[in-house]
Order: structure tokens, then C-alpha cells, then sequence
């Protein structure tokens, strides 16, 4: 972080803006300030406007109202590469640039030196090889940039920005990929700019890093400001209040007597399970007939421990155990067949095939886990469909109707019955709430609550703390890609999970016994 205490100049100035998408009111009225050489942090959780802003500044959006400056003077960029033009460069998680060239045709791309109409090569490398130099990157520049690290895309990115003249930086989650090693390399280069006057917005989710090197940090909230404040005067937990809009009280729950019965047998055990530069090893123990809820903010890890635990991604270090015998989990079908089921945060791009009917959805699972030579009959499937569809009150109760036409509320239950159909032993959900009406959210909740009964193992993932310390028996809090504590009993509540995330360290754990 930036020790001196003088703010600068304005650099980039945002003031009233507002953006509408129909009905959908994604800014209203933001403020918004970056000052010249300061490393400035955009933060807020999944629609709060934070991408909205940057495309709007960056000219992919058009504004509602509003004004942005660049030192003093209005800008009004209808493309990136007019905003790119004033000098507002913007380097994405995903390097926009083409892994196929060599790194100095990327740098020069477009803006190649040439004499009598041909490329200078030897020319184009030289300053490519000075160029990167500036940045303490010394490689070689005819190598395609893909054969270098995700780290070096990123700083060539940066350094072709810079070298287009950009005076105001705006890196979008740029270490979301990135191992430790990898981040120190780019924070290096980033501190470079700030000390060259450059202004750096960094977008990102990790409060590790934000507290590392940023100056300031804004906060919205959905699409509203919630704040501008010093990072050195922000505590952590007054950030994630910023963030998530809730005061630090008490929640006591509804199954908190429930939480003192005796622990099923274990179901599944992950040790050490981790992959590099996705999500750092942890440690998990699933038991029948628990709820271990996930709890963290956008970005923490919880989807990744999910995908982990599912084979949607492949575990690189640890073992998991399923009923005390190692598995492998390489794929989703490993999963499967070991008694996994999954219902993804994304369900409409994920999880429902909106053209298939209810029932085709209902019976995909089952059908993917017995195999193409053992094909569900039609009176199965029709079987199969009715009996999920009265257990589970999915309306209206027709399963030829596709299951697309349907509400939020009624495509999570189909894909609830999905799984259940497998006769599993382990369900994870991901946000299985989100986007759903009050009276599905409780039908939703209740769910939960008679699957855990009935002994089934599940992992929940949820952006509501309320509804995790209603329904879980433990909860599992992550932060910056890591599991960092591990709540139960009395612990449970949302002021423990809040300072939790802010904190990452021990609050109210308690050793889960084998």
C-alpha cells in the first residue's frame, strides 16, 4: 500500500451516474473518484454495478446521466477504443490478447514499425524487449505470448496499455488465476505505475490483496455508493457491512436445539484437498443427516470447493474418502457414481435444458448414471416424474409442459427431484434460493430440512447468512480462495460468520469428531 498521506489530483472523475437495462436499474446516481498515482479498490458483491461502472467509463455502455472527466476535461467514449484513445485502458481476468502471436506482435499489434510498407521484426522485438524491461520482465518476446504464464499475459497486457498511452489503469479481477509468487510479480508492476502517476483501479474479491496495496477503496451496493473510504481508516468488518448491508446482530436459529444430537457416521472426508491456484487445500468431513453450510463472499472459494468436491474440477493434492474408502474424483461422473448430486448456482445455464420437458429434466441424472445400455422405459420415466413432482409440489403439475416456461422457484425443485431421483448420498446446492419467490424460498428451506432428516449428507452454499444459520449444522467460512474457520453448536450465528470473514481466524470453532 501507498504510504504518502497526500490523495493527489483528481485524475478520473465520476459524478451522478446512472444506468438503467429496462426495468433493471444497475447504477443510480454514483459518485465516483481516482486520483493520479493511487491504487484505488472497486469492491461489492454480485450486482452491485461494479462491472457496469467499468463498462460504462470504458465507453462499452452508454450512460443514462451522468458525467465523466479526465483531468478536468468530460469525456464521452462511445467505444473501448475511444476510451482507450483518451487514455482509459482496461486489462480483464481473461487477457484479451492473442496467445497465438509472438509477445512483441502483441505489444505492437495494430502499430507495427514498418519501412516501405514491411513489418520490422528485429525492430518490433527491440522495443518489445525494452518495453517489458521497464516492468522488470525480461523474456523472450518472439515466443508466443501463450507459451508464457497467465502472470506474464497479464503484465504485457498492462504494459501495451501503458505504452498506448493510458493514464488511467483498470484491472478487472487480474489475480483471480494467479498463485502467490504470481501476484507479487504483478503487485510489483502495479506499484511501478501508481509511483509513475498512472491511476489504478483494481476490481477484485480478495480483501487480502485490497488491504495489501490499494489506497482507497469504493464500495456499491446494488447500484448504489456506499461509501468511499481510506483503506488504512476501513476495518474489515465495517467493509463487509458495507458490502452486504447487514448490522452485526445476533440470529438465533430455528434448529439450534437440533444441533446438540448425536453425529451420524461419516459419509465423506476430504484431506488436503486442493488445487493449485484454484482453491487452497482444506479439509472437509460431510456426515449423514448434516447441513454443512459455506459461507464467505464473491470469490472466496465456495463454488470452487463445490466444483472440487463434485470432479467439475479436478483435484490436483489430498485424497477423498467416501464411506472410508479413497475414491477418485476426476469427473462428474466419478461423482455420480459414488452418490454425488449437484444443483450449480447458474441454473438456467448450468443446470434445466429449458427445451426439455419437466419430466426429461427430472430423469436426466438417472439416466446419465445407469448408462446408455440401460435406458429408463417411458412408464419409468412418466413413474419417475410424478412421484418427484407431488413430493416436491413443483407447479403446475405437468411434466410434458417444458420445463423453461416455468418459474424460478418450480426449475430449483425439478432440479432438486433431478438428483434426488439418484437416490444420493451426498447433495451439494449452490445458491439454491437465489432468484426464487418468498413462497418458494420457504417451500425451498423446508427441503432442506426434511433431506437432512431423512439422512442425506448436504453442502450448501448461500449469499444469505440468515438462511445458512437457520438451517446448517456447521458452517464452513472461506475467504480469499481458503477455508479459514469452521463454526458449530452455539458459534453459529451471523456475527461469528461476519467476523469470520473479516478476520479469518478462529471464532467459536469446535473440533468435529470423526
Amino acid at each position: 500500500m501507498n504510504a504518502s498521506p497526500d490523495p493527489g489530483p483528481a485524475l478520473l472523475e465520476v459524478r451522478g451516474l446512472s444506468k438503467s437495462f429496462g426495468a433493471l436499474q444497475a447504477l443510480q446516481e454514483v459518485d465516483f473518484t481516482l486520483r493520479a498515482g493511487e491504487i484505488h479498490a472497486l469492491l461489492g458483491e454480485n450486482g452491485a454495478g461494479k462491472s457496469t461502472l467499468v463498462k460504462v467509463v470504458t465507453g462499452v455502455f452508454d450512460r443514462d446521466t451522468g458525467i465523466v472527466r479526465l483531468d478536468g476535461t468530460e469525456v464521452v467514449a462511445r467505444s473501448a477504443r475511444a476510451a482507450l484513445d483518451a487514455g482509459i485502458a482496461t486489462v480483464y481476468q481473461e487477457v484479451n490478447l492473442l496467445p497465438n502471436l509472438s509477445v512483441a506482435q502483441n505489444l505492437y499489434l495494430g502499430r507495427q514499425p514498418t519501412r516501405f510498407g514491411l513489418v520490422r521484426d528485429a525492430e518490433m522485438r527491440r522495443r518489445a524487449t525494452a518495453l517489458l524491461a521497464e516492468f522488470d520482465l525480461h523474456i523472450d518476446v518472439a515466443a508466443p505470448l501463450g507459451s508464457y504464464s497467465v502472470a506474464v499475459q497479464h503484465i504485457t497486457a498492462i504494459a501495451r496499455a501503458v505504452d498506448l498511452s493510458a493514464r488511467v489503469l483498470i484491472l478487472d479481477e487480474p489475480t483471480a488465476s494467479l498463485d502467490r509468487h504470481e501476484v507479487e510479480i504483478l503487485f510489483a508492476v502495479v506499484r511501478k505505475l501508481a509511483a509513475r502517476g498512472i491511476g489504478v483501479l483494481f476490481v477484485t474479491h480478495f480483501l487480502d490483496q485490497v488491504y495489501e496495496i490499494c489506497d482507497r477503496i469504493t464500495v456499491l451496493r446494488n447500484g448504489r455508493l456506499m461509501g468511499e473510504r481510506t483503506t488504512a481508516e476501513l476495518p474489515r468488518i465495517e467493509l463487509i457491512r458495507m458490502m452486504l448491508g447487514r448490522e452485526l446482530a445476533e440470529t438465533t436459529s430455528a434448529r439450534a436445539a437440533e444441533r446438540a444430537r448425536p453425529v451420524r457416521q461419516v459419509c465423506a472426508r476430504f484431506e488436503g484437498y486442493g488445487k493449485a491456484g484454484y482453491l487452497s487445500p482444506f479439509d472437509l468431513v460431510l456426515h449423514h443427516g448434516e447441513v454443512v453450510g459455506l459461507a464467505g463472499l464473491l470469490g472466496s472459494g465456495r463454488t470452487e470447493t463445490a466444483r472440487l468436491v463434485f470432479g467439475a474440477e479436478r483435484a490436483d493434492s489430498g485424497r477423498a474418502l467416501v464411506e472410508g474408502q479413497p475414491v477418485r474424483l476426476q469427473s462428474p461422473r466419478d461423482a455420480v457414481a459414488h452418490g454425488f448430486g449437484y444443483c450449480p448456482e447458474e441454473r438456467k445455464i448450468d443446470g434445466i435444458i429449458a427445451e426439455l420437458t419437466v419430466r426429461e429434466n427430472i430423469v436426466l441424472a438417472l439416466q446419465a448414471k445407469r448408462g446408455l445400455a440401460r435406458p429408463l422405459s417411458r412408464s419409468e420415466q412418466d413413474e419417475i416424474a410424478a412421484r418427484f413432482i407431488k413430493l416436491l409440489d413443483i407447479r403446475p403439475p405437468e411434466p410434458e409442459r417444458p420445463i423453461g416456461l416455468l418459474s424460478g422457484g418450480n426449475q430449483q425443485k425439478a432440479l432438486l427431484a433431478r438428483w434426488l431421483a439418484t437416490a444420493p448420498r451426498l447433495l451439494v446446492l449452490d445458491e439454491p434460493t437465489r432468484g426464487i419467490d418468498v413462497g418458494a424460498h420457504a417451500e425451498i428451506i423446508r427441503l432442506i430440512r426434511a433431506l437432512c432428516d431423512d439422512g442425506l449428507a448436504l453442502l450448501v452454499i448461500s449469499s444469505e447468512l440468515d438462511e445458512i444459520v437457520t438451517y446448517s449444522d456447521r458452517v464452513i467460512v472461506l475467504r480469499d480462495r481458503a477455508h479459514v474457520d469452521q463454526l458449530q453448536g452455539d458459534a453459529i450465528d451471523v456475527s461469528n460468520i461476519l467476523a469470520a470473514i473479516a478476520a479469518g481466524s478462529v471464532v467459536g470453532a469446535e473440533t468435529v469428531q470423526p
